[in-house]
């Protein structure tokens, strides 16, 4: 894909992809999206998810879970001026989905707060990224653990509320299935008492994943500017690494 007209790098550079894309798909870098009404929070969701998933090998339509008619669907209404994108993101052809990827989708299907299209793509989107091995508000791009929390609330608040005691959001999950096929998840009776609890109730905070890439490029970027600044610094002499004398002499 071209270099895009208002300069940014093509979100197929490995190194900048996320940002890119996010910009490409918004027009703004994920640290200073406005998410205070519904929409503009959806639509902060969406890029981060296909940001992210713009990252990684693969096609962003697998690694984001959608189907290539959704991802079309979704772009063509939901981010128009990026429909550049449509033939470098979707698969050649679309991927099987794996039983536990469709458990876990069956699960948010089956919790919708309402039937809407976002919701429904929402409901795959956040079951491809929940088998990433991060934790999931990572995983899906987003900037902090209570963006997830504020998405599950708005779309999928019949299982949202049920989680009153803070579980980790995969875990939760996964114990409300086992739950509802009748089984237990866990030996400990009461979680307390588990020698895993930190794994269900552990410490979810961290810097994203976007944020962290805009970090490592910042830092390759000084890098390679170092050596010529040394190289421009005055020696013990008075005069630079290239003769030319130092102002101070």
């Amino acid at each position: 894909m071209s270099t895009q007209a208002n300069g940014h790098r093509p979100a197929s550079d490995s190194e900048y992809a996320g940002a890119a894309a996010y910009r490409l798909l918004t027009g703004c870098d994920p640290a200073d999206a406005a998410v205070e009404d519904d929409a503009s929070f959806d639509r902060h969701v969406l890029a981060s998810i296909l940001a992210v998933a713009a990252m990684e090998d693969g096609t962003v339509a697998e690694r984001a879970g959608l189907a290539n008619s959704d991802l079309i669907r979704l772009i063509e209404r939901e981010f128009p001026s990026a429909c550049d994108l449509i033939p470098v993101w979707c698969a050649p052809v679309d991927q099987a989905e794996d039983e536990e990827t469709a458990m876990v989708r069956d699960l948010l299907l089956a919790n919708r707060s309402a039937d809407s299209d976002i919701s429904r793509w929402l409901s795959a989107m956040v079951a491809r990224r929940a088998m990433e091995p991060n934790h999931l508000w990572e995983d899906l791009g987003l900037r902090d653990r209570e963006e997830l929390t504020r998405l599950l609330d708005r779309h999928f608040g019949p299982i949202a509320c049920k989680n009153t005691k803070n579980m980790k959001w995969k875990r939760f999950f996964y114990r409300s299935m086992c739950e509802d096929d009748g089984f237990l998840m866990c030996s400990t009776p009461v979680c307390t008492q588990c020698a895993d609890f930190s794994r269900c109730y552990g410490d979810e905070s961290g810097e994203s994943r976007l944020a962290q890439r805009r970090r490592d490029v910042a830092l390759k970027d000084l890098a390679l500017k170092e050596p010529a600044v040394k190289d421009l610094a005055p020696n013990v002499n008075g005069a630079s690494r290239d003769g030319v004398l130092s102002p101070s002499t």
